[in-house]
């Protein structure tokens, strides 16, 4: 059986430029999801979502390569939407009042009776907390720009920056909320290696 890795599949989405920005179209995607509120930094809520959307990502895995589908993938990363009621207060000083969407791509043959299926099999046995908050949802950013961070979270400021001084400098304006996808297992990766794809979405000045 062979091991699809969607990373691999969609590269043009995986794999930005570290020096240029790039424009890209985001089609249609399943996601699991779990929104909340405060510094991901310390919120337990955040560390409960993850662990969560992890958990389950993993049951539906596992579910879809011995079930009738029979096709292995690789789970895909971590991603996060970030903003705040005003945009205005937007600020990486100001993380405890962050509004965040923690979420997982799935693969266009999962379906959401399997996800719940597979929800009610982890909670069985884990008992997770966060479980309750997940979404099955379709999202699509449309056209977004994006490019990669290598470092810290916390060294993130001017790579943002970067993308937002392009986007503003050829006839774009924002249309959606500050994405992120976190490409490096940080429980294994040094902190100055950390890879994240800053996306945002975008539309033509008309």
């Amino acid at each position: 059986m062979s091991k699809i890795d969607f990373k691999k599949e969609y590269k043009e989405l995986y794999k930005p430029s570290v020096k240029k920005v790039s424009i890209v179209e985001i089609t249609k995607f399943n996601y699991l999801s779990i929104d909340g509120v405060g510094d991901p930094n310390t919120s337990i809520e955040y560390k409960q979502a993850i662990e969560a959307l992890f958990s389950v990502s993993y049951k539906v895995k596992f579910m879809i390569k011995k079930g009738s589908i029979g096709i292995d993938y690789g789970v895909l990363p971590l991603e996060g939407l970030w903003w705040t009621e005003d945009m205005n207060d937007f600020s990486i000083e100001r993380k405890d009042l962050w509004n965040w969407t923690a979420m997982i791509m799935q693969p266009d043959f999962v379906e959401k009776e399997l996800v719940d299926e597979a929800m009610k099999e982890v909670n069985k046995k884990k008992e997770l907390p966060a479980i309750s908050k997940i979404k099955f949802q379709i999202i699509e950013e449309g056209l977004a720009a994006q490019i990669m961070h290598i470092g810290p979270y916390s060294e993130e400021k001017p790579t943002i920056e970067k993308l937002h001084n392009y986007i503003k400098d050829n006839g774009y304006v924002f249309n959606g909320k500050h994405h992120e996808i976190y490409l490096s297992d940080v429980r294994k990766a040094a902190p100055q290696n950390l890879k994240t794809i800053i996306r945002q979405p975008i539309s033509s000045i008309e």
